[in-house]
């Protein structure tokens, strides 16, 4: 039991000091100091790798989410929102890992084994809440277990040990640096200018400060809430006026202006998801750059080579690590918008159009949004599109061999390991000097047999020869 409340207590200490927490909106409403659950699983995962030493194929999200439940169970964070009421009344809320999932610390306490307080506990004898709390410590050993932490643990698993020896700059640089890497062994991308370059764009100040990233906008819960006049908005609409969020402000005032006033007339939903998606098309119409950034086109190209072959594991992989490197405003924005367009191309949803299928319509109208490259081809660009779509859930995870390599690295750099004879993984490997003056010797003797052999061949040409030489 100690041992697993050691390894317990160290991710919940992982937890409080590598989940990013800011202000951020779900369904129209802001909520404070919130994490994602994808984000949750992230360091879950990445803190395992780097304690037990643990790779990618020893471990994977499902039992990273096991954890995330379990420590939500015990009450060391909440989910924020509607399944908080649910959740505070003792109902079985599931943990989701992804990136619309909110949740919240209780406490900065590290001791989650404790039952949780309800009214029952409060006429419990001591005797009794020991026993809840052993029942607590084999679960939570037999979910350790589970994967494959076993008998004794690392000694260098400390849970009041610091873990921001690193500065905020080195983890980013570690990030970026292996994010490219492993995007490199996926794909052939023949310089890597453009994509440090636009990885670093970012939207205009108008929309806000970038300390918060996601902005609110302040007509969003005065005006259009209000005009839909809805008593329960479906997944059709919130998806829409997420959207909106990126908007400035006069399309916020159209959709609230042409929205209609009544719902007793049965079609007026429909009403109000075909202004919606006007004016979503309307906006991204008169943008003049796509979201993914048009210098990208070895990385798009390459992405859609994997598609074309059939490699979607790498593809979705290797998408994975291309959104890392984008702003997390682009990212976000982009993942808003796919979402939309997910569910507006559901066959059983609101029709779009008459005579063609919702699908056909957002892949020919939206391609342009995400994508617009003259270098590739239409069909190119609409199948990466559709992709995008079908996998908008999971392209905005990290893929679990970035969180592995990208563990080792900073536990190398923790060690004192010296970052230039060790990279992680690379595709040159480092040698001596006198190694290098062998090879270089070794190479120069081969060049020069080499051209003996050309010069004395008789077939061929004397010109040919020069040329040759």
């Amino acid at each position: 039991p100690f041992q697993a409340t050691q390894l317990w207590n160290s991710i919940i200490h992982a937890l409080h000091n590598r989940v990013e927490i800011k202000r951020r909106r779900q369904h129209l409403k802001t909520y404070r100091n919130c994490f994602t659950g994808s984000n949750a699983v992230d360091v879950v995962l990445s803190h395992l790798m780097q304690s037990m030493y643990l790779s990618c194929t020893d471990i994977s999200r499902l039992k990273g989410v096991r954890v995330c439940q379990a420590l939500m169970d015990h009450k060391v964070f909440e989910p924020v929102g509607a399944k908080l009421y649910l959740f505070k009344n003792g109902k079985e809320t599931e943990f989701e890992d992804t990136d619309t999932s909110l949740y919240r610390f209780v406490n900065s306490s590290l001791d989650p084994l404790l039952p949780r307080k309800n009214k029952g506990n409060e006429s419990l004898s001591p005797e009794q809440i020991c026993k809840q709390t052993t029942k607590k410590c084999s679960k939570v050993e037999e979910l350790l277990q589970s994967i494959y932490v076993h008998a004794s643990l690392p000694p260098k698993i400390m849970v009041n040990e610091p873990t921001r020896l690193l500065s905020k700059g080195v983890i980013e640089d570690v990030w970026k640096e292996q994010t490219l890497l492993r995007l490199l062994q996926l794909i052939d991308v023949p310089l890597l200018e453009d994509i440090l370059v636009s990885s670093a764009k970012t939207k205009s100040d108008s929309f806000g400060k970038e300390e918060d990233m996601i902005i609110s906008n302040t007509f969003l819960d005065r005006e259009v809430t209000c005009s839909l006049n809805l008593p329960e908005l479906d997944r059709w609409l919130y998806a829409a006026i997420e959207c909106l969020e990126y908007f400035p402000d006069q399309f916020v005032v159209m959709v609230s202006q042409q929205l209609p006033q009544s719902t007793k007339n049965p079609s007026s939903l429909n009403t109000y998801k075909k202004i919606l998606f006007d004016v979503i098309m309307k906006y991204y119409s008169q943008k003049k750059d796509s979201l993914l950034a048009t210098q990208d086109f070895d990385i798009h190209s390459g992405i859609i080579e994997l598609i074309e072959k059939g490699k979607t594991d790498q593809a979705l992989e290797a998408l994975q690590l291309y959104l890392k490197l984008l702003a997390p405003n682009i990212s976000e924005e982009l993942h808003r918008l796919l979402t939309f367009l997910a569910i507006a191309s559901e066959s059983e949803g609101y029709r779009l159009q008459k005579q063609f299928e919702n699908r056909y319509v957002i892949i020919k109208t939206c391609t342009k949004f995400i994508l617009q490259n003259r270098t590739l081809s239409k069909p190119q660009a609409e199948l990466l599109t559709q992709f995008l779509m079908d996998n908008h859930s999971e392209i905005f995870k990290a893929p679990l061999t970035l969180l592995e390599l990208t563990s080792r690295r900073l536990q190398g750099l923790l060690e004192g390991q010296d970052p230039d004879i060790n990279s992680g993984f690379t595709f040159c490997q480092r040698i001596t000097t006198k190694e290098y003056e062998d090879q270089k010797q070794q190479t120069n003797h081969y060049l020069l047999a080499l051209i003996q052999e050309m010069d004395n061949d008789p077939t061929v040409p004397l010109k040919q020869k020069k040329k040759l030489i």
